[in-house]
Order: structure tokens, then sequence, then C-alpha cells
């Protein structure tokens, strides 16, 4: 955000979001993550039930606390000091609305937010909107993880870290009385895959990162090489991994992803 160029700039991703569920049929569509400082829950879950019902039922809410500092100070959002809290209440707010019978109405009196006589619509055309929650916090994310969540994902993070956290979460799901295995647990990394070494090379130096930096702590290297480091992932618990494309101009990277890493996954 320091820098002047980056065009053609940021997107909003619920309206991104809204584009892709008229212009596809299969794909599943959802945030790793929607900032919860962004928009206010009830909104927020307005936005989200919409674009579900726009895709036939495709949409998946992952909801965070934020960090990016200085997207917020650009873009005069207001960065409070007191984020978690924040996002457990538009956690509690959001499923609450959706789950809330048609024809009743819905009430929540929270330290930071206030609903009153709430008609809760619209409503998904999901039953159960999939509510991912992530990241590494060791005491609190767990927990909320434990109540909300149907995913947990930990995000760029090592596998020890990954085995970690995913262990943390697990406990905290059988403390809160829940089957540990009833959740999705899943990984975030950046990839960068080429044929041969000097085309990983050059992806690298494209996004701006170093090549045995993005292989300890990406998915980096030969189609093969990928592959097997995300098998390493799944033996730690991980049952899906989101790639994260940072050179969206290069297809023919994606291309390779498809033909020569997800086609050994399948």
């Amino acid at each position: 955000m320091g820098s002047v160029t980056g065009l053609p700039g940021p997107t909003d991703a619920w309206i991104t979001l809204a584009g892709l569920a008229r212009e596809t049929r299969r794909i599943r569509l959802g945030t790793l993550m929607t900032a919860a400082t962004f928009r206010l829950p009830g909104v927020l879950a307005i936005q989200v039930a919409q674009v579900d019902q726009m895709s036939g039922g495709r949409v998946e809410l992952g909801l965070g606390a934020a960090w990016f500092e200085a997207e917020h100070e650009a873009y005069g959002i207001p960065f409070p000091k007191e984020k978690f809290g924040r996002l457990e209440e538009q956690l509690d707010i959001v499923t609450g609305l959706w789950g809330t019978q048609v024809g009743k109405t819905y009430d929540y009196e929270g330290k930071y937010y206030r609903l009153t006589d709430s008609p809760a619509l619209p409503k998904p055309a999901q039953k159960k909107v999939p509510v991912l929650v992530g990241g590494l916090g060791a005491k609190r994310t767990p927990r909320l993880a434990a109540r909300y969540a149907d995913e947990f994902n930990v995000p760029f993070a090592s596998l020890a870290d990954t085995e970690r956290q995913f262990a943390r979460v697990r406990a905290a799901a059988a403390e809160a009385g829940r089957r540990p295995d009833d959740l999705v647990y899943s990984n975030a990394l950046v990839v960068c895959v080429g044929r041969d070494d000097a085309e990983v090379a050059r992806r690298a130096a494209t996004i701006g990162r170093e090549v045995d930096e993005l292989k300890a702590n990406g998915l980096a290297g030969s189609p093969a090489e990928v592959v097997d480091k995300i098998g390493r992932y799944a033996a730690v618990g991980a049952s899906r991994v989101y790639l994260q494309v940072l050179d969206l101009h290069d297809l023919d990277h994606l291309e390779l992803i498809s033909s020569q890493v997800q086609s050994q996954l399948d």
C-alpha cells in the first residue's frame, strides 16, 4: 500500500465474488479472510447471503480480525486496538442472523454491536454456510474456532507450527463438546512452481521473493517437490490447501499447477 503503483488497485472481495457467482457454476467461493473491521456484521450477513443466493449455494465465509493497519489508514477505515472481541461478536451475530427462523426477529446486545428487532433476512441458499476461522493464536483463536468454525485455517506457517496449532484446535473442540474431526483443517501457502530451476527462479523474482525462502515457508520448486510438500502438510492433519498465486498475469503458472500438481492430488 505504500507505493503509488499497483494498478488496477485493490478490489472488494464480496463485490468480486458476486460477479464470479454469476459467471461460474461449480467452484466454491469465499474469503481468507474478510476483515471484521471492514463491515458492520448485519451488512456482512446480508452481503454473504446474497452472494450465496447468486451462486446457488457455493459460498464459504472466512472471517478474521484484520491486521493490515496501513490499508485501513489509506482508505479511512478505523483500526481499533481491540479487534478480537469485535471478531467474536461478528461471528456470533452473522451466524445468529442466518440461524434465526423466518418470521422471527433477532436481537443482540454486545460490547461492540447492538441489533434490535432485526428481521434476520435475507437467508443464504445453503442451510449452513461454512464458516472459516484461522490464525496462530495459542488460546483465544482455538476457542473461537471450536465455537463457530466449520473449518480451521493455518496461514503461511511451517509444518511444525501447523501441527501444533491443529492440535490446539482439536483440544479446544473436544473441550467445547465437539468432535475434533467435525472440523476441516487447512493451510494457506504461497505457491511458486516451475518446470525447471530457472522457471522457478524467474517466477520467484517476479513476485519479489527468494527461492530458498519460498521453499522453506511456502510451496515452491518443481511439481514433484510441491506435491511432496503438500503431502507433508496432509500428514500433520491438513485436508485442504489454499494456494496463494501472487502474479495474477501468469496464466501458464496456473496451467502448470492444474496439470502437474492438482492432477497428482485428485
